[in-house]
């Protein structure tokens, strides 16, 4: 096998060199590279510059020649050169191309740059090319990228697993913040570039996220001149939005903002059946919820890059967001004995909720280039101001089975609730090459946190005034400090590359209840090690064998004693007493290359130690409190296909899926609290270029039933519909699309306790309808894989 090995690449060499724009000398990322024949211009190879706008190309024996394309830019062609038995590697050093003065009027793109882009150690996916995520969020983008479920609550999840951590721009933002992922909800869609999906990080990434990071990169350009974008969006339910991407570049500082604005009336409903088994009865209970969220958010970024040369840049950055919703939620609670044909009596409350959320973020990051392939040294600081004030009202009235209303019942409550986040965050990340292929990196990064959340809910007594309920009234203290340096060793040869990497982390969290003088604790110091080897292998294939050690540190919500009270039956908080889980992620990925896409899988393992769940428990009166967990373990594994097939010149298909089994076993809490469980999820999307430049989309999920530790999870399924066209002479595009066509997309789960059963359903967002506008300035369409690109007349 060696012998085959060595002699293929013997029979074969490389061309590689890098793509830069010749006025502004930055590189191109997502160029067109192909390779032809001296004499008879056959085409042997091709392929795409990365994001730093390098290329490598495998090519047989023989004379050749480069020819250079991306949109907005002349063709160019480099001199001839021979690859031979004496040359097998040929660098043909840096290419430059000129952009054209006319682009707008002569370019006709005949192709889109591929939506999916697969590496082994990552999936990039191209979120502006996915007509369905025209007028919706960032949570509506997540829903769409394979591996990824996203629940009724915005919760987000990879590979089945709910422990994600996300990044903006590859760093912490306060658009993640005290809600998690939903907070994602408020942030519009056509900010978005692109969303990276790495599902087994290096050493170079926090070792939080046992199932991966997933790395949101806000728009922002770098040409130069004036450019950038408009949307323009609305829908129904209600949903109006405005997008603009600005971008100014002269000489040596380049200016960008970012602005979005979005005013959405949410509609959404519940429901439950439980059952509670108590002295041989059996109490039934019987809920519905209807609510509706009327959401005003502005968000706006802008900066400044300075480029003191092309390979030392200072840019700063200012990050403002606002989100003020109202809420109002109508709760039916129906009370029977045994069956639904003995109603006790019924229940009624309103839940009105005011909300403001103001996050600001503040980043200065500096890039030094040193001479030296990927010789280079990233800083940042960064600092986070967030804080959130809610201030909720609830109205419960009682009913007889006759409706005959016991106003002696009635209850009014008040809920305050502030939360305040301060965080300082800086980061050190150094590269240098050694020997001839391999790399040495290095990094040193300190965050400290502190949030603070001031409770208390109160209810009226007969005299009119407020007293607290219980002792809801305390102020939750959460101090997090984490510290953390890693070193990584990479290299490669012609067919074989490895990188093996350490990550140190010391963290120190301590929670406090400052009226009950509470105060907990926690101290963790851990080595993460991970590996990661490559193999090249003929006829395009290559195989990577990925091994890396995570951590899920509890959070502050995770902690926090506090309960939500919309509810008077179900009730939700923290548990200060939640320890951290660690797991060991081992994965085998397999790629494909084609002439008209490619395909990649793998089979992957996760085993942790105190997995972290929500566990539902029911008193004898059919209240229920969910709250974290630590389980004692969980082992999964599975196998995930993704593809990317152009099929026909109209007609171009992504699909994915992943099949897994999990094991999961929470006898610690309960002896019956053990499971195991096979399940999959399948996603496929077609889009096809019709007549008059009309683009169509259609996109199917399903998501198979899946065994909790408590009951249940069943099927999902639901599919989009998109159609765009491009207007206003190539400068703009009109977006229609069809979310969820059926109505379809409701969670449904079952639990099931020593004393209770109950059966849920939740619909966060119904059928969504929106079209929206997008206006071009001094750009194009983004480019596709393409071999070449049509010019009129």
């Amino acid at each position: 096998m060696l012998s085959a090995l060595v002699g293929h690449a013997q029979n074969k060499g490389t061309v590689k060199g890098q793509v830069v724009d010749s006025l502004s000398a930055l590189p191109l990322g997502y160029a067109s590279i192909a390779i032809h024949a001296v004499g008879d211009n056959k085409l042997i190879n091709g392929n795409l510059t990365d994001e730093q706008g390098k290329f490598t190309i495998e090519v047989p024996r023989g004379q050749y020649y480069a020819v250079i394309n991306f949109v907005g830019y002349g063709a160019s062609q480099s001199n001839p050169f021979t690859v031979s038995s004496d040359v097998l590697h040929v660098d043909l050093g840096t290419l430059f191309i000129k952009p054209k003065v006319d682009v707008l009027q002569e370019v006709v793109v005949q192709a889109q740059k591929s939506s999916m882009e697969l590496s082994l150690d990552k999936k990039i996916f191209n979120v502006g090319q996915d007509l369905a995520n025209s007028g919706g969020t960032a949570s509506d983008i997540l829903m769409n990228i394979p591996s990824v479920a996203v629940d009724p609550e915005g919760n987000v999840k990879l590979r089945g697993s709910d422990n994600v951590k996300i990044l903006i721009d590859g760093k912490p933002s306060g658009l993640v913040s005290f809600k998690g992922g939903a907070g994602l909800q408020q942030l519009q869609a056509s900010m978005i570039e692109r969303v990276e999906v790495i599902t087994n990080p290096s050493a170079r990434y926090e070792a939080e996220g046992l199932g991966g990071i997933i790395n949101i990169v806000l728009k922002k350009e770098k040409n130069e001149g004036f450019n950038g974008s408009i949307d323009v969006i609305t829908g129904h339910p209600t949903n109006y939005g405005l997008a603009a991407n600005l971008n100014y570049r002269r000489k040596k500082i380049n200016f960008f903002i970012n602005y979005g604005f979005a005013y959405r009336d949410q509609p959404g409903r519940s429901s439950m059946y439980q059952e509670t088994y108590v002295n041989d009865t059996t109490f039934i209970l019987d809920q519905t919820n209807q609510s509706t969220m009327k959401g005003l958010n502005n968000n706006i970024r802008g900066g400044i890059d300075y480029y003191f040369s092309e390979k030392s840049i200072l840019t700063g950055s200012y990050l403002f967001r606002r989100s003020d919703a109202k809420r109002l939620t109508d709760i039916v609670y129906k009370d029977y004995l045994f069956s639904k044909d003995h109603m006790v009596d019924y229940s009624t409350r309103r839940q009105d909720e005011t909300e403001a959320e103001p996050n600001s973020e503040y980043s200065l990051i500096y890039k030094k280039i040193f001479p030296g392939k990927g010789h280079e040294l990233l800083t940042e600081v960064k600092y986070l101001d967030n804080w959130e004030s809610s201030d909720q009202t609830f109205t419960q009235h009682f009913f007889q089975p006759d409706g005959t209303e016991d106003a002696s019942q009635a209850i009014l409550q008040k809920s305050l609730n502030d939360e305040s986040e301060k965080q300082f965050l800086v980061q050190v990340d150094y590269t240098r090459p050694i020997a001839k292929e391999g790399k040495l990196e290095g990094g040193f990064r300190r965050s400290d946190r502190n949030m603070i959340n001031d409770y208390v809910v109160t209810q009226q007594n007969p005299d009119g005034s407020f007293s607290v309920v219980g002792d809801l009234d305390n102020i939750f203290y959460y101090d997090e400090t984490i510290t953390a340096a890693y070193g990584i060793l990479g290299n490669k040869s012609k067919w074989f590359s490895y990188q093996a990497g350490l990550r140190a982390e010391w963290t120190d969290v301590k929670t406090t209840l400052q009226k009950t003088s509470e105060v907990n604790p926690r101290k963790y110091n851990n080595l993460f090690p991970s590996v990661h080897v490559t193999f090249a292998l003929p006829k395009e294939n290559s195989l990577q064998l990925s091994y890396s050690r995570r951590v899920r540190r509890p959070f502050y919500n995770d902690l926090s004693p506090f309960m939500t009270y919309s509810d008077s039956r179900n009730y939700f908080s923290g548990n200060p007493d939640l320890n951290p889980e660690f797991s060991n992620v081992i994965e085998v990925g397999h790629m494909k290359y084609f002439e008209s896409g490619s395909l990649s899988s793998s089979l992957y393992s996760r085993s942790t130690n105190d997995k972290i769940d929500q566990i539902r428990i029911v008193d004898e009166n059919g209240n229920a409190t969910t709250m974290p967990r630590n389980l004692l373990s969980e082992k999964a594994y599975g196998l995930e296909v993704s593809g990317t097939f152009d099929i026909t010149k109209w007609w171009k298909f992504d699909a994915n899926a992943n099949f897994f089994y999990a094991s999961v076993d929470g006898s610690n809490i309960e002896s019956g609290y053990k499971t195991t469980t096979y399940s999959w999820f399948a996603r496929q999307t077609s889009r096809f270029s019709l007549p008059a430049n009309i683009d169509f989309q259609l996109r199917m999920n399903y998501e198979a039933p899946q065994k909790t530790v408590q009951g249940s999870r069943k099927a999902l399924k639901y599919m989009d519909v998109s159609f765009s066209k491009d207007i206003f002479k190539g400068k703009g595009t009109l977006n229609l699309n069809i979310l969820d066509v059926f109505n379809s997309r409701i969670q449904r789960s079952v639990a099931e306790g020593e004393i209770f059963y109950s059966d849920r359903s939740n619909q966060f967002r119904r059928r969504q309808i929106n079209l929206a506008v997008s206006y071009r300035i001094n750009r194009v369409k983004s480019a596709r894989k393409q071999r070449e690109e049509t010019v009129a007349d």
